[in-house]
């Protein structure tokens, strides 16, 4: 079926009087018109047909429009459709010659054109089903961020959150029903929103933030190699210098897959994803206590989409792939080098093309790794760090273990 019978239109606060005459003679037509109870509010007065409010679950109400498919339907959504929006889920189950979409202005572009900011250079994020901590790698001084509002308690929390982290001095613009006659717009500093100052926004706002840091905020560095001190560890944690040259090697893609094989502090797995926000990892380790702390490093930081497994390699690598999960870009071996089959395992489970890449201090390791690179080639790397610390009075370059990283691409 390729005639576009679904036809997802965007609503503005001003309602149907905002719309040009084609769209509204769309939705007086249609057979079935869906939407959240304030769209279908704003559009009462051209609807003819029968009426569906998004139910809980949303698949249910998706099912239902899939039901009508070849007769005429209307799905109504806030502003631009594909912005966070219902557009995007409905593309996932319909196919785009089947479906039309006649976007109102989005609230980012009426934020944007009422604070004076250029929308191309603004940061857009949502906290609608998201924690906080997604805002995180966002925070850079002297940037500006729009941010979707859950509800009409989301800026207060907002702004808890961001003085607790050192930017308490940003200027936080709490925007309500943008483009209709009840719109307001509060300014104030992050501190004095986070105190609780000024009116309760309406339920539907969203917030736009101009980053201001404090002498100590919590900064996540652009680079590759974060301070150790960004992560909880007992240890066991690839150090700054040496993960700055793996990540190198690792050398990330958009939306590409890490399988990070023990994961320690997860921070390879962390860098990983930072370095776009597309990029999905997945760290296996067989420590609970680690994955723990692995899953709270990755929260903190700002990925809290990375994903932590429990089990024990080799054994758990063809389980992963037995179980459908996405094949590795790229697998890094941080420890278990020497353990009889681990390389051959991860070498099994890489997608053609895809980078490997195994870091080993040990001499068992180490054997394994030159004989890996004796089959199949790739690069072996000798690294050594030294750092000042105080020896007594005094002062003097300690050196850390050598580690031999080895990394190869797999032919596609």
């Amino acid at each position: 079926m390729s005639t576009p019978w679904l036809h997802v239109i965007g609503i503005g606060e001003d309602g149907v009087e905002g719309l040009p005459a084609a769209t509204r003679a769309l939705i007086a037509g249609a057979e079935l018109v869906v939407g959240g109870t304030r769209h279908l509010g704003l559009a009462r007065p051209l609807i003819t047909g029968r009426t569906l409010a998004w139910p809980h679950p949303l698949a249910d109400g998706i099912a239902e429009v899939l039901r009508w498919r070849g007769r005429c339907v209307c799905v109504l959504a806030s502003g631009d459709p594909f912005l966070f929006g219902i557009g995007t889920t409905l593309r996932r189950h319909v196919e785009r010659a089947e479906m039309t979409c006649l976007p109102a202005p989005s609230c980012v572009a009426l934020a944007c054109n009422l604070l004076g900011w250029a929308e191309q250079d603004a940061s857009v994020l949502s906290l609608c089903g998201r924690p906080m901590e997604a805002v995180a790698p966002a925070l850079q001084p002297g940037g500006r961020l729009v941010v979707l509002s859950a509800d009409e308690h989301t800026p207060h929390a907002f702004a808890r959150w961001l003085d607790g982290r050192g930017f308490g001095a940003s200027v936080l613009h709490v925007l309500g029903a943008l483009g209709g006659p009840d719109q307001s717009h509060h300014t104030a500093t992050v501190v004095e929103t986070a105190r609780g100052d000024g009116p309760l926004p309406p339920r539907l706002n969203l917030m736009a933030l101009e980053v201001v840091a404090d002498r100590n905020a919590q900064v996540i560095p652009l680079a590759c190699g974060l301070p150790d001190g960004m992560f909880d560890h007992d240890g066991q944690i690839t150090k700054r210098e040496i993960r700055a040259v793996t990540l190198s090697a690792l050398a990330p893609r958009r939306g590409e897959m890490l399988w990070d094989i023990g994961g320690g502090s997860g921070s390879i797995s962390i860098e990983w994803m930072l370095r776009h926000p597309a990029n999905r990892a997945i760290a296996i380790e067989k420590s609970p206590a680690r994955g723990a702390r692995i899953a709270r490093n990755a929260l903190a930081l700002g990925v809290p989409g990375l994903r932590v497994m429990a089990g024990e390699a080799p054994a758990i690598l063809p389980r992963m792939r037995a179980e459908g999960l996405d094949a590795p870009d790229a697998i890094f071996l941080g420890g278990g080098i020497s353990n009889p089959g681990m390389l051959e395992a991860a070498w099994d489970v890489l997608r053609p093309g895809g980078r490997l890449v195994a870091n080993a201090v040990t001499l068992e390791s180490e054997s394994a790794v030159i004989a890996a690179h004796a089959r199949r080639g790739g690069t072996l790397t000798r690294l050594h760090v030294e750092r000042l610390e105080p020896i007594g009075r005094f002062h003097g370059f300690r050196p850390g273990m050598t580690v031999t990283s080895y990394a190869v691409g797999k032919p596609a």
